[in-house]
This record gives C-alpha cells, structure tokens and sequence, in this order.
C-alpha cells in the first residue's frame, strides 16, 4: 500500500473515546474516518423496527438480504431514512453488540468496510478492524479506559433526561462481557497494536501518541524506528 495513504485501524471498547479520537485523527491526517461501529448500530435499528431478535439467525438473514444502507460522511441512512442520531441510544448499543456476533451481520458489513478501507487513507474505528476486518492495516492502535471512566464520559453525552450513571456502567459492563467473550470476533488487541489508556489523558494527548507512531511511515520509514510516544 502507498504509504503517504496509510489505513489505520482504532478498537477498542463503549466509551473509551474512539468515536473523538478518530475524528481529530482523521482530520490531522486528512483521511476519511470509517465509523464501523455506526454500521452494525444500523442494523441494530432496522431490526427493532422489524421485530427482529437478536438470536434469531433467520430473521436476520431475511433482513441483511434487504438491507439498504449508505453512509453520507457521519451520517448513516437506512431504506433512505438518516438514522444518524438513533445511533447512540442505550437499547440500540445493546442489540448492536448483540446482532455483531451473528455471522450473518458480520458477513454482510466486511464487504462494505473492506471496499471503504482498502483504498488507504482511511481511519476505521471498531471492535475488531485490526484483528479481522484489516488484518493488513499500516498502523493498529487499541484504545481503552477504565470503567468508570467511560460511564462518566457516557453519563456527559447523554445529558439530562439519560440513564443514570450506574445504570450506563452496568450497560457498559455487560456489553464488555458480550464484546470480549463472544465466539466470532471477540473484543481483544492486535497482536501489534499499540495500546492507549486513556483515563487519565485529554483526546488531544492520545491523537499526538498515534500521530507519533504514523508520522514515520507516512515520511517513509516504513521501519517505525521514528519517534514512539512516551
């Protein structure tokens, strides 16, 4: 891959702050951000509105076989419908990390993010882009934080009138559970990722450790004897 359009990989778990981190990213380095975790709330969506379990591997392939999805920049459209800010809510986080350990599901999507990735010059944020989807990718970071860290970071986004913080940490535990123990594409660091703790870091911080790691390769040291973050 031409190297001065790299593919970069960030996973890691709800709430570690991927979605913020991959779009200073993207926008330092001028590439397109791929939001994967967007794609299987997607379906998380059209299958509450079909009435689709989670477990029910049928209904799944009847809906997978008729979806329409498309992705406008960060705005994600379903049968033409901008779904954008459904996304995020705390019953569909639940069904997507459900429905994204359905082969089906997965199957489905791995096509539309390998068209997307495999161009370069893409950031692609996920579960498992470094692990399964992107296996190749130049440059592989997990991102995590603890626990209560990300409930509190949820806690912020969802404002008045959201789940309460134990209840969003709970959320977080059990899709933890779900993400990491699961037996198609578990939840885990590539073997050559670097991995980031952000707990107790600003985005701005993390983006400067990643851009330490990617600067190299993009000037041609395909070694990475560049600088390294601290």
């Amino acid at each position: 891959m031409d190297h001065t359009a790299l593919l970069v990989t960030i996973d890691g778990p709800a709430g570690a702050g991927k979605t913020t981190v991959s779009k200073m990213l993207a926008g330092r380095l001028g590439y397109r951000y791929l939001d994967t975790g967007a794609l299987y709330r997607a379906v998380a969506v059209a299958a509450q509105g079909d009435g689709v379990a989670a477990d029910d591997d049928q209904g799944l392939t009847r809906l997978c076989a008729a979806l329409a999805l498309r992705l406008d920049g960060e705005r994600v459209f379903l049968s033409g419908e901008d779904v954008t800010d459904r996304l995020r809510a705390p019953e569909i986080s639940l069904l997507a990390s459900a429905v994204s350990a359905r082969p089906v599901v997965r199957q489905t999507l791995f096509g539309i993010q390998r068209a997307i990735g495999q161009a370069g010059g893409v950031v692609a944020e996920g579960r498992d882009m470094g692990t399964v989807v992107f296996p190749e990718a130049d440059v592989k970071f997990f991102l995590d934080a603890s626990v209560r860290q990300r409930a509190l970071r949820r806690f912020a986004q969802y404002g008045d009138g959201g789940p309460s913080l134990e209840t969003i940490e709970q959320d977080i535990r059990r899709r933890d559970a779900n993400d990491s123990h699961r037996d198609l594409a578990p939840l885990k660091p590539a073997a050559d990722a670097l991995i980031i703790d952000s707990s107790r870091i600003s985005a701005a911080d993390v983006v400067d450790r990643m851009m330490s790691r990617i600067l190299p390769l993009i000037d041609g040291d395909t070694t990475g004897s560049g600088p390294r973050p601290d």
